[in-house]
């Protein structure tokens, strides 16, 4: 998969971008708030069609009307583009594949990209919810129907938790709840099935990828935790036909819980990813090198596991992750990406953190203008 072309108007700081990216590494440099970070969530935008921003008016460039993401590239040697208007109202974002309208749930899967930031450190220390993002992301790139299966079990959760509320309130029978079980039950042993499987081929990935770049000093291994299985038997198999039943059981059994909280108390969306290295669990006993390390791993893993599944490497973007390593694994990251030809987008503020040897395209950022260094 290749990116050929980026063309982007009022999106963020960009009035007009037409920027032709390179097949190999193309780098971005320039201060802090110059629009280099912008380049890298334009294409995350398109892969995912979340950004960090909570409101889609952040995306659009100050008192415009909308802004707009064109994205020329390659997949399986043939030719797409993909556009996606983002309107600054409450009107739904536009999206054109190859000149054809479609919706949010088929667009996901089309442009494939991992993004990685200095942000994802935290994800080892912030809550659960952080690490089944960074999970979830996975498997809707990589299995497309997973964004809709996910899409439908969190509108169950949100249903049953309203349903909830009115039986606590005296405005509905507690015996409503049986349907909402059932649908939620199959929802949830898809969901997890999904994961337990994409945890287990993460972790022999990960665990090679965390010994290479840490020159054999550290295991790697992680764990997929299902939540509260103190309070509830341990599923014996990871069939969905078990786990629906499994599932059907733990929600009945919570009904007066759940009714008393308001809230829905078990099920993938409480449950948990954690890492171990050497034995010990990262999120307690971790240095910051090791939290570093194990970003980078989780993220090339990231990377070779989509090719797995799509038959060829996605989109790498790097924000700003150079100034988080040290020369050794700056140097081995990029040997890695110019050794499996992955093409990837860094944004950085020194050029001192690259060799001196050709290693791709330069481009300098200053407010929203872009210009390339001739080496």
């Amino acid at each position: 998969m290749k990116i050929s072309k980026i063309f982007l108007s009022d999106f963020r700081n960009f009035a007009t971008l037409d920027l032709n990216l390179s097949e190999s590494i193309n780098i971005f440099l320039g201060r802090n708030a110059q629009g280099k970070t912008n380049i890298l969530e334009s294409i995350n935008f398109a892969s995912l069609g979340t950004a960090r921003v909570s409101k889609d008016i952040d995306l659009v460039r100050w008192s415009q009307d909308s802004a707009l993401i064109r994205i020329s590239f390659s997949k399986a040697d043939v030719s797409h583009d993909l556009a996606i208007e983002i309107p600054a109202d409450r009107r739904r974002r536009r999206i054109l594949f190859d000149g054809n309208s479609i919706k949010m749930r088929d667009f996901i899967g089309k442009l494939n990209s991992v993004m990685f930031s200095p942000e994802d450190l935290f994800m080892f220390k912030n809550s659960p919810n952080s690490r089944r993002k960074f999970l979830n992301i996975i498997l809707a790139q990589a299995i497309p129907i997973y964004f809709e299966e996910l899409a439908t079990y969190k509108r169950l959760i949100e249903q049953r938790n309203n349903l909830l509320k009115k039986i606590r309130e005296g405005l509905a029978s507690p015996s409503n709840l049986e349907l909402w079980n059932e649908q939620l039950s199959h929802a949830a042993a898809k969901i997890l099935v999904k994961s337990i499987k994409a945890v287990e081929d993460l972790n022999i990935l990960a665990s090679d990828m965390q010994k290479k770049i840490s020159s054999q000093s550290e295991n790697l291994s992680l764990k997929y935790e299902i939540h509260d299985l103190k309070n509830v038997d341990a599923p014996q198999n990871f069939n969905v036909d078990y786990l629906q039943k499994w599932y059907h059981e733990i929600f009945k059994a919570r009904n007066f819980l759940d009714i008393k909280r308001g809230s829905t108390s078990f099920g993938p969306h409480l449950d948990d990813l954690n890492f171990f290295i050497n034995g010990k669990e990262l999120r307690l006993y971790g240095s910051q090198g090791q939290l570093r390390t194990t970003a980078l791993a989780l993220k090339l893993s990231e990377i070779q596991m989509l090719k797995n599944f799509a038959g060829e490497y996605p989109i790498l973007l790097l924000d700003d992750v150079m100034s988080e390593l040290d020369a050794e694994r700056r140097a081995k990251l990029l040997e890695f990406l110019l050794t499996q030809k992955i093409q990837t987008l860094i944004t950085a503020t020194e050029k001192s953190y690259f060799p001196a040897q050709n290693y791709g395209q330069i481009f300098l950022v200053e407010n929203g203008e872009l210009k390339l260094e001739t080496q």
